[in-house]
């Protein structure tokens, strides 16, 4: 429930902030347009995963179960966040294309992706993916990095 809440607090403000920039319209965006929406999409998301909880009845689940589940989802949370951060934090020296990368990588290992070849793969496509549809398609500039891509 604690995530649920962080990351729907998280959401918000990025939406307020993203307010901030230019929007602008889905033929011509703006730079505060992708965390707009993301931010809505944050909140929707984590909205519906509390409003699920609070209607979930209680299953009884033992005491040691719970708190190693408890422990686990924490855990994930705190990995999740410091890697987040650690990506803003390398974006500009790393550049978009490898801090995306190593971002969806490192992200699959934390979530619990076992298989480093279907990691890799993923890690690539959701980079390639990203990295053409922002610029080469929407000509965002974003940073380029000691590789110059």
């Amino acid at each position: 429930m604690i995530g649920g809440a962080v990351i729907f607090l998280f959401g918000a403000v990025t939406t307020v902030l993203s307010l901030g920039m230019p929007i602008g319209t889905f033929r011509k965006s703006g730079t505060g347009l992708f965390p707009f929406i993301l931010g809505i999409i944050l909140m929707l998301l984590s909205g519906l995963f509390l409003l699920q909880h609070f209607l979930k009845k209680k299953h009884a689940v033992g005491e040691k179960e719970s708190t190693i589940k408890e422990f686990v989802s924490s855990k994930q949370m705190i990995l999740f966040f410091g890697t987040m951060a650690l990506a803003t934090l390398f974006l500009n020296r790393l550049g978009y294309p490898i801090t995306s990368f190593l971002l969806m990588l490192v992200l699959l290992r934390i979530l619990g992706m076992k298989r480093w070849s279907f990691n890799i793969l993923l890690s690539s496509g959701t980079a390639v993916a990203c990295y053409f549809l922002f610029v080469q398609w929407l000509k965002i500039p974003l940073p380029k990095g000691w590789i110059g891509i």
